[in-house]
């Protein structure tokens, strides 16, 4: 957190250094799917050695899961391509509005903007071989998108999960779910709130995202339950 001094803002363990929520995919086709753009997106990329984005998945137009998204022109230059994006409506209203000069036809290109395509999400759809169930969850009183490909779903942003989608995330086994912190909070679930959710699921593997500086790693995770673990910047999971 930006002028704290607290023991997890302090901490000398890498764990503890945590950029914007993202996650990267690798499908078993071979390709990269990339779940949200925010403002980290770049230090990301560098950092965790992101070659290519063949797609982008929103969960919600909040800025920061959104702002970076200026940083994918690289992949178009590299992939000579447009990137296709996916997100429910009120999302795609939200890139146009934030991102007003990549739909302008007057802005100067000498720069370089973005080449991305837009896909309204109503259901179920494919990315090469892999379906994608985007499921809607509530974050606060907006409805946001969690994702499912297989056994596996990632719930980033979400304090609530309608009646209606707790059947989509039946079966799943890895789940990386919203944990900000012990605390209630009116738009995320608490670490309680989220390991109740997940034993609804029936997930044997939960991994927690979205955590404020209140929950240091090591000694979150030493006080969790077997089977969930606070998430990292750079933890890889292989899932079937």
């Amino acid at each position: 957190m930006i002028a704290c001094g607290c023991g997890v803002c302090r901490s000398s363990d890498p764990r503890d250094q945590r950029l914007r929520p993202s996650i990267y995919l690798t499908l078993d086709d071979g390709n990269g799917v990339l779940v949200d753009t925010g403002p980290d997106l770049r230090t990301q990329a560098l950092r965790f050695g992101i070659v290519h984005v063949n797609a982008i998945l929103f969960t919600h137009g909040h800025v920061d899961h959104l702002a970076g998204l200026d940083d994918i022109r690289r992949y178009n230059i590299v992939q000579r391509s447009a990137i296709p994006c996916y997100a429910d409506a009120l999302t795609i209203g939200e890139i146009k509005t934030m991102f007003g000069y990549v739909f302008n036809p007057n802005t100067p290109t000498g720069g370089g903007i973005p080449q991305i395509t837009l896909h309204e999400i109503t259901g179920r759809f494919r990315i090469g071989a892999a379906e994608v169930i985007p499921i809607p969850v509530l974050h606060g009183r907006r409805q946001v998108l969690a994702y499912r490909i297989g056994r596996f779903a990632y719930a980033t942003d979400c304090s609530a999960i309608p009646d209606p989608s707790w059947a989509l995330f039946e079966g799943v086994d890895v789940l990386v779910i919203d944990g900000l912190r012990d605390r209630p909070h009116p738009t995320h679930f608490s670490l309680s709130e989220a390991i109740e959710a997940s034993r609804r699921i029936g997930a044997r593997q939960t991994y927690f995202t979205h955590m404020t500086h209140d929950l240091a790693h090591a000694a979150t995770n030493a006080r969790l339950p077997p089977g969930f673990e606070l998430a990292y910047d750079g933890l890889t999971l292989d899932i079937e």
